[in-house]
C-alpha cells in the first residue's frame, strides 16, 4: 500500500493541497476548501474512514491517506518512510500522533492481536508443553525467546528482547512493560 501511495504522491503539489483542504493539527480532520461536486460542501469533514480504520480523502480524483496528507500539509514534503499513529488508532491523524518511521519500527509499534489472552504481546500458553512461550517479532521473522512455567518469566524475557532490540524507542506502548510496571517487578 506504501508503495502504491507513493507513486500518487508525486501528482499532488502542496499547492493544490492547501487550495483544496485545510488540515487542523488538534483534532486530526482535513476541511474542504472548494466546493469539488454538488455533494461537498465548503467546510464539510473529508475523507471516509475504510474498515481498517485509516481515513482516505479524494483529491482531483485520486485517494490519499490522510495521515499522510497531514505529514505533507504541515511539513511541506512528502514522507519518505511510514507515518505511524503512535497510539495505534489509525483514524486519529492528529498531529501528535503520527511520526515518521521505518517500516521495522513500525511493526513493532503493532497492536495486541484480538486473539491475544495473555495480555502481552508476544506471550502465549503453549497447551501441549503446558508453558507460556515468549517470542518477538524482528522485520519479516520471529525469534523464539523460550518456554517458562511463569507467566512472569515469559513476560520478563519478551521486556529484556524489546530492550534489546530497541523497541523502546518505537512503541509507545509496551505491554510487557505495562504489566510488570503493574506488578511492581521493574
Amino acid at each position: 500500500m506504501e508503495e502504491q501511495e507513493n507513486n500518487m504522491n508525486n501528482k499532488l503539489t502542496y499547492e493544490e493541497l492547501h487550495r483544496q483542504l485545510m488540515y487542523n493539527p488538534w483534532n486530526g480532520l482535513f476541511y474542504r476548501k472548494i466546493k469539488s461536486n454538488r455533494n461537498v460542501r465548503i467546510g464539510d469533514i473529508a475523507g471516509y474512514t475504510n474498515p481498517d480504520g485509516y481515513v482516505y480523502i479524494s483529491i482531483n480524483g485520486e485517494y490519499y491517506l490522510a495521515h499522510r496528507l497531514a505529514w505533507f500539509y504541515v511539513k511541506g514534503y512528502w514522507p519518505e518512510n511510514i507515518i505511524d499513529h503512535k497510539y495505534r488508532t489509525p483514524s486519529n491523524n492528529k498531529w501528535n500522533n503520527l511520526r515518521h518511521v521505518s517500516q521495522s519500527c513500525n511493526i513493532r509499534n503493532s497492536k495486541k492481536s484480538t486473539r491475544n489472552t495473555s495480555g502481552v504481546v508476544g506471550v502465549c500458553f503453549h497447551k501441549s508443553k503446558q508453558k507460556w512461550q515468549a517470542d518477538i517479532k524482528l522485520v519479516s521473522k520471529r525469534k523464539y525467546l523460550g518456554m517458562y512455567f511463569n507467566f512472569i518469566d515469559a513476560v520478563k524475557a519478551r521486556w529484556e528482547a524489546e530492550k534489546k532490540y530497541e523497541f523502546p524507542n518505537c512503541c509507545t506502548i509496551s505491554t510487557a512493560y505495562v504489566y510488570l510496571k503493574k506488578e511492581n517487578l521493574i
